[in-house]
């Protein structure tokens, strides 16, 4: 009986090594996962302050010289008033002294060429305007294109301005029977006629016809002009004319004397 029994310790221990104990394992395991959590920290760290860091993001969509000079370039054709360093480089979203260096540089580069653009610095802004020796080219295109707005006052004017010439703005009004003030100033302004000394007798400013005149008219001379001098009032009748209208305050100042203060008189007893 008891030889049968002497195996039974030897399969205890086989038992034993059927099931090891591993159970400790995963929880050391567990216990070196929160080692883990410094490197995911360190891959994101806090960004806290990089939106905030500029308003000009040059990093992420940076712009060289030329570029930059190209979008100012765009920036000032569509301004009409001068437009400051501080405006442009909000914008721009660049800083304010870089803004400032490229202008100077970019309006050196203009000069050095001779470019008909000028850029400078005009009313606490920058503008681009034409530059000064290209002036009569650009007056000459915008006359082009209002040449066909002359009113027929306008018109009338100048007709008398080149039969009559030199003339003074006192004969003018005399001859038309109107104020010509501002028409004159019309004709002035886009060329067709221009000052021309002053009278002998009055002092008065004369204004003659220009070349411009003559070009529109397709006029090599104004021995030219077809002859209308039977239409128009014999320069004794002028004359009369002036001096008459030249004693109303409406017209005295066409001459440059100034209006004689008229007295006001007020009779009470009059109802």
């Amino acid at each position: 009986m008891t030889d049968d029994f002497a195996p039974e310790p030897a399969s205890e221990t086989e038992l034993e090594s059927d099931h090891p104990e591993p159970a400790n394992e995963p929880e050391e395991s567990d216990q070196r996962e929160p080692a883990s959590e410094p490197e995911l920290e360190s891959d994101h760290p806090e960004p806290a302050d990089e939106p905030e860091e500029s308003d000009f993001p040059e990093a992420d969509s940076p712009l060289d010289d030329a570029e930059l000079d190209a979008v100012l370039e765009a920036l000032l054709l569509v301004v009409d008033t001068p437009v400051t360093v501080d405006a442009l480089a909000t914008a721009t979203d660049q800083p304010p002294a870089r803004i400032a260096e490229r202008l100077q540089l970019l309006a050196g580069a203009l000069a050095d060429r001779d470019s008909g653009i000028d850029l400078r610095e005009a009313g606490g802004g920058w503008r681009m305007y034409t530059r000064a020796r290209y002036a009569p080219y650009v007056e000459k295109l915008l006359l082009d294109g209002a040449r066909s707005k002359l009113t027929r006052a306008a018109l009338e004017t100048l007709a008398v301005v080149a039969y009559r010439q030199p003339v003074t703005r006192a004969r003018v009004s005399a001859v038309r029977g109107v104020n010509v003030d501002a028409v004159m100033r019309t004709l002035l302004a886009r060329g067709l006629i221009t000052e021309a000394g002053t009278d002998a007798d009055s002092g008065a400013v004369t204004f003659t016809t220009t070349e411009l005149f003559l070009e529109r008219l397709g006029l090599s001379s104004l021995a030219d002009l077809p002859d209308i001098a039977p239409l128009l009032p014999d320069v004794d009748v002028i004359d009369d004319l002036s001096e008459t209208l030249s004693e109303e305050p409406r017209f005295m100042k066409l001459n440059g004397a100034p209006a004689v203060p008229t007295e006001a008189s007020f009779d009470v007893d009059k109802e």
